[in-house]
């Protein structure tokens, strides 16, 4: 089956939902070749994937992931990823996972997505490790984390156990400088099914697409971004050059636009000044950042995906509302407060 559908796909034609169900079913099969496997991936990447199968493929891999336990109260409330796809190779400090814990002290439901390193030095799994923040929460814990804390990790690996039959075959279409359906696929996968999300994509084309697939995905309020530096795109709101930005926030419609950092009293700063290192250099980054120790460069990139951040979850009106609360957040203490807090938490 797998065979006859990469020979289709070869020929440009695109999948059918049944298409979609029947690949990843065979995508998940231990027993399948991992050869054959990164031959359908290849393909599919060299036609190019459309919304309706992007969006096909994380229905299919999300009803195989492991669903947290949250009580009612909690479903009810926004609930907000902040997450990159990672692929830039600029290797900056973890911005996003800054963030969420910046907005999760405001008192946003905050379920954070994620994983180890793979294209850049410190993932977010590693960098809150670091900071003594659990990274294993079982799915009854996370939801009591959510509830409690308003802040869970959701380590990717744990919560989606078939995604180990699919490692090889994305190895070897790394292997032939293949890039593959997976390297966008993770932020629309959390398990908690957030109803609100900022994504950052390390291609400016990818914010419409990823925006309108997030859409179909039942996601309220939406945001993708991929920002401008001297070095190339970033997959954060750029303190650096202009960002392209695709939103939506139901009952509107989608809507695309360019922002630059310029609306914003920015220092000056370069690619340098945002980049990171090793796990536990990037985690003295983030607490120095959230204790309001560092009011460099790196603060400004912080407080400005924090701003958009806290808009997506419908805390504030505009991005300079944002801007002005997060700083508070952090002047206030209350940033360094919850990171002690998830700390103290974890008991490790």
């Amino acid at each position: 089956m797998l065979t006859q559908i990469t020979e289709q796909l070869a020929r440009g034609v695109s999948l059918s939902a049944e298409q979609i169900e029947a690949a990843v079913q065979q995508l998940v099969d231990d027993r399948l070749a991992a050869e054959c496997k990164a031959d359908f991936l290849s393909a599919l990447a060299r036609k190019g994937e459309t919304i309706e199968e992007i969006a096909g493929f994380a229905r299919a891999l999300r009803e195989r992931s492991i669903v947290p336990i949250l009580d009612p109260a909690t479903r009810q409330r926004e609930i907000l990823d902040v997450v990159g796809t990672g692929g830039d190779r600029l290797h900056t400090f973890n911005i996003s996972t800054t963030v969420a814990i910046l907005v999760a002290a405001s008192g946003v439901t905050v379920a954070k997505h994620g994983n180890r390193a793979v294209t850049s030095k410190t993932g977010s799994a590693d960098v809150l490790e670091a900071l003594g923040i659990r990274t294993n929460l079982s799915p009854i814990e996370a939801g009591a984390w959510l509830r409690d804390y308003r802040f869970a990790f959701f380590f990717a690996p744990g919560y989606h156990p078939a995604f180990k039959h699919i490692g090889p075959a994305r190895k070897l279409c790394a292997e032939r400088g293949q890039r593959t359906l997976f390297n966008f696929l993770g932020p629309l996968l959390n398990p908690v099914r957030p109803t609100a999300q900022l994504i950052g994509v390390s291609q400016p084309a990818l914010c419409e697409p990823m925006a309108r697939v997030l859409q179909s995905l039942g996601v309220r309020r939406g945001m993708i971004v991929c920002g401008q530096t001297e070095k190339g795109c970033i997959d954060e709101l750029s303190t650096l050059g202009d960002t392209t930005v695709a939103e939506f926030y139901q009952p509107l419609g989608l809507s695309t636009s360019t922002l630059s950092p310029r609306i914003f009293s920015l220092q000056r700063a370069t690619l340098a000044d945002l980049t990171g290192g090793d796990r536990e250099a990037n985690a003295l980054i983030v607490r120095h950042l959230l204790q309001g120790k560092d009011r460099g460069p790196r603060r400004d990139a912080v407080l400005l995906n924090a701003a958009a951040a806290l808009l997506i979850a419908n805390q504030v009106r505009s991005l300079p509302e944002g801007w002005d609360q997060a700083a508070r957040i952090i002047d206030d203490g209350q940033a360094a407060a919850k990171l002690e807090e998830l700390v103290a938490a974890s008991g490790l």
